[in-house]
């Protein structure tokens, strides 16, 4: 579906929320200071084409629930002003608090339940309007003469919430649907409730109070909108700025590491050389499609990647002796994983380059309730004040840690060699 976002939201209501387009006017969010008439210009003008997210979908539920949170708190005032004010009536009792009862219902349907085909959201629609009409039949067919009017108000303040309901989750026509059908109806319940004589004032009043509530439920959409659509648009940005930040990386851990080490010479015969480079290639280049393509299931858990990157780092001419735990460390996603072996990676190959030894320990434990990568070789070590160019330590192994929630600490000391932590959470 294209057009004007906003003018289509206002139309067919919240569910239109769901719409993920692939491209936001840039004016959205906008860092520079913007006028909010302008943004609010861009966000109208953005389209409503694109796949509807299952997340979108189910968020966009949540808009339902200022016309369950309004009927359950007004309902009980409406009822404690009838008694307190006039006296008891049972129907409208009942009305009041069976409508308490079935909006907290409702209210933890949203929250809890998933419908992803819209067709129970459909019939709980049709049944609150219909528990509308009964409980304004009702309360006009029992109560008597001289309680009718005080009485009238707990229905139609629950009428009222159906009509804002009806607006948020069909759109604004067919809340002004019911104001119009409400017309006829208020006619009728005054008739029931033998008021028919003072017809206009009553009718007036209660069709202004509706259309107050089609506007209302107009304006939440419209705010709604305009904040799903600048929320949106910053989560592409940042989205957009994480997956260059993420290439940027597997090109530093591949290509120019793997660039660097085949131009290590170390003499000897030119053929096995070559050989040796050629190998390096063969591996830095399904290292880079792996790295670039959809992660993936990866069913031999932490443990087999350091053992492979372990063999990997070998092809290049560090020794790295293993000491791994017997720990569950399958319980950890895929991104998780990935996180811990590609900054194993880059601690290793510092090493290579820097540390000046080819020998490495590297140990996987238990650690704080999470799993933790221990690197420890008896290298040269520096000063971290000092660290030299190259490490890649902030934008590749720390960065990498943090996105996946956990965190990199480096020890190192001129002389006593150097420690590195990786820690994720399970």
């Amino acid at each position: 579906m294209a057009g004007n976002f906003l003018l289509t939201l206002l139309r067919k209501g919240a569910g239109v929320l769901a719409s993920t387009p692939g491209e936001l006017p840039a004016e959205i969010d906008d860092p520079e200071p913007v006028s909010a008439l302008k943004r609010m210009g861009a966000v109208a003008a953005s389209s409503t084409e694109g796949p509807r997210s299952s997340l979108m979908v189910r968020a966009t539920r949540y808009a339902v629930l200022l016309p369950l949170v309004y009927r359950i708190g007004v309902l009980p005032i409406a009822w404690v002003w009838l008694v307190a004010a006039h006296g008891f009536v049972l129907s409208a009792t009942v009305v009041a608090w069976v409508g308490v009862l079935a909006n907290l219902t409702g209210l933890v349907w949203v929250l809890r339940v998933p419908d992803r085909s819209g067709r129970t959201t459909a019939l709980l629609l049709a049944a609150d309007l219909v528990f509308a009409v009964a409980a304004g039949v009702a309360v006009s067919a029992t109560a008597s003469a001289e309680l009718y009017w005080a009485a009238a108000w707990v229905p139609f303040l629950n009428l009222t919430g159906t009509v804002g309901l009806w607006t948020m989750c069909r759109g604004v026509p067919a809340g002004l649907a019911l104001v119009v059908l409400g017309v006829p109806f208020q006619v009728g319940l005054l008739a029931l409730g033998g008021q028919l004589s003072m017809w206009v004032p009553p009718l007036v009043s209660g069709t202004g109070t509706m259309l107050v509530a089609v506007v209302t439920a107009a304006g939440t959409l419209v705010l709604l909108g305009v904040a799903t659509r600048l929320a949106l648009a910053i989560g592409m940005r940042l989205g957009v700025a994480g997956e260059r930040a993420r290439t940027e990386r597997a090109l530093h851990d591949t290509v120019l590491q793997a660039l660097e080490a085949m131009a290590m010479h170390r003499g000897g015969d030119p053929a096995a050389e070559l050989d040796r480079v050629r190998a390096q290639a063969r591996a830095q280049a399904a290292e880079l499609r792996r790295g670039l393509g959809t992660p993936g299931g990866g069913g031999q858990g932490l443990a087999g990647e350091l053992t492979g990157l372990a063999t990997e780092m070998a092809r290049e001419g560090l020794r790295a002796q293993l000491a791994l735990s017997d720990l569950a460390d399958d319980t950890l996603t895929e991104a998780r994983r990935a996180a811990v072996r590609d900054a194993a990676r880059e601690a290793l190959r510092n090493t290579l380059k820097h540390a000046g030894t080819r020998e490495v320990v590297m140990r996987l434990a238990e650690h704080e309730g999470g799993i933790a990568v221990v690197i420890r070789d008896h290298g040269v070590g520096y000063d971290e004040d000092a660290r030299p160019a190259g490490f890649g330590v902030s934008s590749s192994m720390k960065a990498r840690l943090t996105e996946a929630g956990g965190w990199c600490r480096i020890d190192s000391k001129p002389g006593h060699g150097t420690r590195v932590t990786l820690w994720v959470p399970r």
